[in-house]
């Protein structure tokens, strides 16, 4: 019985923290529609700058309770400051914008804010003292239970009074429930919306930032905190429902104690019993506990697919200037062998995400689960087998399109973010059993010394992987003018039409969706055996991310967008990293402002361009 209330009393502390972070999410989700991947930033940012105020600048607050409460409290408010400038820099450009744009704009400001944070504050941890006052326990039976954690389980049911209070009591709650119905109303009601929409920013960052600092009496301050709460905030968020305040409490209650009983009872499996039960919700209530659909499907869009249509004479030119540049690539030494190598299985990767996003509007934010098991399908079969390249290369695309038969009818029955989330969930159990599955997968130390190509047979394999990026590029395009890419594309843009029209759209999504796994397990198996190694980093956030940054940087809606988003994405991140310290928020300022000044891709800029032209300039470039 002490083991069972102490671990309770652990999940709803827990809980706490994790309210706060998703209330922040979900208000600046129903307020603004943007899904913000640089919260978990916000979150890093209040727990470094309390803790930096306490341990370095003012050392003598942590001596006063009250004056370690106002250090706390001005960590919050560090993190809502910045998220006003961020909302006035970045994220007012991005309203009304696709939700994976928004998802890949964000991320962008989460590397900026983590090289800026590690700039101005510094790559160390910082270690606060404990709370003046609330360095004890209370005894419960034969167990005890931290004065400090008492506290802050009192702190989430009172956040969520003040946020009910706030929402329904005042006059802003009631224009911020206006915004989230309906802006354009609102407006024209006489309403600015742009304060309301800057106050929810402010608020659910702070909200964020309050989190953060809360942590440091049980954890130090560091620069890795960010991805360790965010993940499982969009979990808490989706599995409330996007929206819900309400939905986002009792989400945070429920992962809590799944999280605290999981990492005693099954610590093995800890992260993937989370999923697990976000992924049981949403299968039961596809718009989580308290949410409600964010479409209900009777809109209508059209959404045109740029296939680039050229003559004989063009596809050859194309064709040729692929050879050459691989030609360039193999004479000008391994650096450029490995940097194009690298480029060309991404793109391949950004051409399986693409299939399903541009052509059938299904979301997926975490691909990396395909390319994973496509990377250790392959890696395994040569280690276990001694299996050469084709065999293994089958299996790896084997083991991809079997789990994706299994759980694809699941996934497409979602959309939206909520099929983001489900593949995420599915990713990261992905990468939680390779982490922990150490008899098979070897565990961090992967599998090693693979030799599925020899150093004689590099030119072949460099051969290869080119003749499969233009095979993937031409069947992209040749798909989207087939019956079933078409029969896809009235799925997506029609859904009502098309299925009174007699088509199957769960069976449509389904066959793109298991097309899309198999791609994606062939370049998993392709980069096993280029890199002679498998770890568990190909099924982390980052691989998804990095597939969702090829597909969108170049143009989600352009057949040659997945090239030259692997094209920039590749050369950006090896040139940029050459002796440069912070080049990854270089490389999240590039991402920001491609998402802002090119949305539909750098390829989309053409289109744009020629918008623009004059009349006369159009007709002399359709001539």
């Amino acid at each position: 019985m002490g083991f069972a209330l102490i671990q309770c009393l652990n999940g709803l502390s827990y809980a706490t923290t994790l309210f706060l972070m998703a209330a922040g999410l979900t208000l600046i989700f129903g307020v603004t529609r943007i899904v913000n991947f640089a919260h978990g930033s916000f979150f890093m940012l209040g727990a470094l700058f309390s803790a930096h105020w306490l341990v370095n600048w003012f050392p003598t607050w942590s001596e006063s309770a009250w004056l370690y409460a106002l250090a706390l409290l001005l960590g919050a408010a560090c993190a809502g400051l910045t998220g006003a400038i961020a909302e006035f820099v970045l994220l007012r450009r991005l309203y009304g914008a696709p939700e994976l744009y928004q998802l890949v704009a964000t991320f962008g400001l989460s590397l900026a804010l983590h090289d800026g944070m590690r700039w101005v504050l510094g790559p160390d941890e910082v270690f606060a003292p404990r709370f003046p006052g609330l360095k004890g326990a209370i005894a419960l039976g034969d167990d005890y239970f931290p004065e400090y954690q008492a506290l802050t389980l009192l702190l989430g049911p009172l956040v969520w009074l003040g946020l009910h209070l706030l929402l329904t009591r005042t006059l802003f709650g009631a224009r911020l429930q206006a915004a989230t119905q309906d802006r354009n109303m609102l407006s024209a009601l006489g309403v600015n919306p742009a304060p309301l929409m800057w106050g929810a920013v402010v608020l659910g960052c702070a909200l964020a930032g309050l989190g953060g600092a809360l942590q440091l009496p049980r954890e130090p301050a560091h620069l890795q905190m960010d991805t360790n709460v965010v993940v499982e905030t969009f979990v808490v968020v989706v599995t409330g429902g996007l929206g819900s305040i309400s939905g986002a409490f009792f989400a945070a209650m429920l992962i809590g104690l799944v999280h605290a009983f999981g990492i005693h009872l099954f610590p093995q499996a800890t992260l993937v019993l989370v999923f697990l039960t976000m992924a049981v919700v949403l299968a039961l209530r596809p718009q989580g506990l308290f949410g409600r659909p964010i479409a209900d499907g009777q809109m209508e869009s059209a959404h045109v697919f740029h296939t680039n249509p050229v003559t004989s004479r063009g596809r050859v030119a194309v064709v040729c200037g692929c050879l050459a540049l691989a030609a360039w690539a193999w004479l000008a030494g391994d650096y450029w062998q490995n940097l194009m190598a690298n480029a060309l299985i991404l793109m391949l990767l950004g051409v399986s995400l693409q299939a399903m996003m541009a052509l059938g509007g299904l979301v997926s934010f975490g691909h990396a689960a395909f390319f994973a098991l496509g990377a250790y399908g392959a890696a395994l079969a040569h280690t276990a087998w001694a299996w050469g390249l084709p065999a293994a290369l089958a299996l790896g695309c084997g083991v991809s399109l079997l789990v994706a038969a299994l759980l694809g009818g699941l996934l497409v029955r979602s959309a939206g973010v909520y099929l983001a989330m489900l593949s995420l969930a599915l990713a990261q159990v992905v990468w939680a059993t390779a982490t922990q599955w150490i008899a098979l997968t070897g565990g961090d130390n992967g599998l090693i010394g693979l030799r599925l190509v020899s150093e004689g047979a590099r030119p072949a394999f460099y051969g290869l992987l080119v003749a499969l990026a233009l095979l993937s590029i031409a069947g992209l395009r040749r798909f989207s003018q087939s019956t079933l890419g078409l029969a896809l594309q009235a799925v997506r843009d029609a859904p009502l039409r098309a299925a009174a029209s007699g088509l199957s759209l769960a069976g449509i999504k389904f066959r793109v969706y298991l097309g899309s796994a198999g791609l994606a397990g062939l370049a998993g198996g392709l980069f096993a055996a280029q890199q002679g190694a498998v770890f568990p980093s190909v099924a982390s956030v980052s691989t998804s991310v990095d597939a969702l940054l090829v597909t969108l940087l170049g143009g989600v809606h352009q057949l040659w967008g997945s090239a030259a988003g692997a094209a920039i994405l590749v050369w950006a991140g090896a040139e940029l990293g050459r002796g440069f310290e912070y080049w990854r928020g270089v490389l999240g300022l590039l991402v920001m402002a491609i998402m802002v000044l090119a949305p539909s891709g750098v390829l989309g800029l053409r289109g744009f361009a020629r918008a623009q032209a004059p009349a006369t300039d159009r007709k002399t470039v359709q001539s």
